[in-house]
């Protein structure tokens, strides 16, 4: 009896943690995307480099084309090396192309892992702050 509580528990508590998590994560984006629409015009160039927002236009490239073979694979589905990949675009990146490499990758279709896009983030929130 005891341990069929304990296992009911455990499984409650894992399933509010994924809840917590879920939602943590569409208030990140509800957020970038509010944020971007109040701030951007779309009228300036510096809202047109900062924004996150694709405009389903060309793509650009960052010297990343071996990204496109991890289009449309889910963040949790990457292996280590596919994580890897994108870590070192990431890193090579100057703070300025940032916001501009994440327009290229939701144009793509692909998807950072969750600490790689909250890194990104906000490395965008920070430029704008400026």
């Amino acid at each position: 009896m005891w341990a069929l509580f304990t296992t009911l528990v455990s499984f409650g508590l894992i399933l509010l943690l994924l809840a917590y998590l879920n939602r943590r994560r569409k208030t990140v984006e509800t957020e970038i995307k509010i944020n971007t629409e109040e701030e951007c015009c779309g009228a300036h160039a510096v809202c047109d480099r900062d924004s996150l927002l694709s405009s389903g236009g060309d793509v650009e490239y960052f010297n990343d084309e071996i990204l496109d073979s991890i289009a449309h694979i889910k963040p949790e589905k990457l292996t280590k090396a596919q994580i890897k990949q994108l870590s070192d675009v990431f890193y090579s990146l100057q703070e300025k192309d940032v916001a501009a490499w994440l327009r290229s990758l939701q144009t793509r279709g692909i998807q950072l892992p969750i600490e790689l896009r909250e890194q990104a983030l906000l490395i965008v929130s920070e430029r704008r702050a400026q």
